[in-house]
């Protein structure tokens, strides 16, 4: 969590970095956003929709590896701040690259979002497509951003050079209920590479992940090992299994998903332990296993 003098320090640093994502975004004249809802892209949209008013419209792509709520969160800010929002479904499960999981499965996904925002763009006669990617994306893993480069897709932030701290920094001076959001990306990020994707595992994790937020977890993921659900979670947060209610709630609400198996993983969550694990990144230095503490 950032605190206030860290915030501080932040915006202070990259406030002519913020003034230069503005600046060009209004050079753009006009923008369709593609819109998550997330942190990145919600800063994005709110630049836009400062800097170019109605002439920044949100388009949001509606699949299975969406969760529900994410969905819903987007079309709450996007009514909240005013913004035209187009809601359209996406078909990246029907193609079949995309459906077997190869360790690029993001390019497949990427590329009919931007198909199906480019063609939105056109219809409107908007002058561009912004994304959310950020400078940090650019050091990480990313295939989508591949899709992005063959779609000429316009990234502001990571353009400016802004990390993702400083966006977090900066939704919080601007008022952005999305500045502490914990990171959300797609329920596939869930199932391991070479593991096919289909609508009811996609389910199965969604449903799952949502009843342990309705228990109070906050930062964890539910990954699927096909009878076998396994949750990591927040080094903050492990404590709250060694309480035998809370476990035996946990239990029953990803059993009701289907699962046969549930399992909880003794290294916290941090993002990219799926790359890790692929050997498509490597651990980073200070990674290490939470001790087991008796209780």
């Amino acid at each position: 969590m950032l605190t206030p003098d860290r915030i501080e320090a932040l915006c202070e640093q990259s406030k002519d970095r913020l003034a230069a994502a503005r600046a060009a975004i209004r050079a753009k004249g006009s923008a369709l956003v593609a819109f998550s809802g997330g942190v990145d892209s919600a800063l994005v949209l709110k630049l836009a929709l400062e800097e170019l008013g109605d002439r920044a419209v949100a388009l949001t792509a509606i699949s299975a590896s969406v969760a529900p709520a994410e969905k819903a969160e987007a079309a709450r800010l996007a009514k909240l701040w005013g913004a035209r929002h187009l809601q359209i479904d996406s078909k990246e499960l029907d193609d079949p690259r995309y459906a077997q999981n190869p360790t690029n499965r993001c390019y497949f996904c990427k590329s009919e979002l931007y198909a199906i925002c480019e063609q939105k763009r056109a219809e409107l006669g908007l002058a561009v497509v912004m994304d959310g990617f950020n400078a940090d994306d650019r050091k990480d893993h990313r295939p989508g951003q591949k899709a992005a480069r063959e779609r000429e897709i316009y990234s502001p932030l990571a353009d400016a050079q802004l990390t993702k701290d400083e966006v977090r920094a900066w939704s919080y001076r601007l008022g952005l209920p999305t500045w502490n959001k914990p990171a959300m990306p797609c329920l596939a990020s869930r199932i391991p590479y070479g593991t096919a994707v289909t609508v009811e595992r996609l389910r199965q994790i969604g449903g799952a992940e949502a009843a342990l937020r309705r228990l109070g977890l906050k930062i964890f993921r539910v990954r699927f090992h096909e009878e076998i659900a396994r949750i990591e979670v927040s080094a903050e947060e492990f404590p709250k299994f060694h309480d035998a209610q809370f476990r035996e709630a946990a239990l029953n609400a990803v059993k009701a998903q289907g699962f046969k198996f549930v399992v909880l993983d003794l290294e916290p969550f941090r993002s990219g332990r799926l790359n890790e694990a692929a050997g498509v990144v490597s651990k980073p230095e200070g990674a290490v296993a939470l001790p087991v503490v008796a209780s």
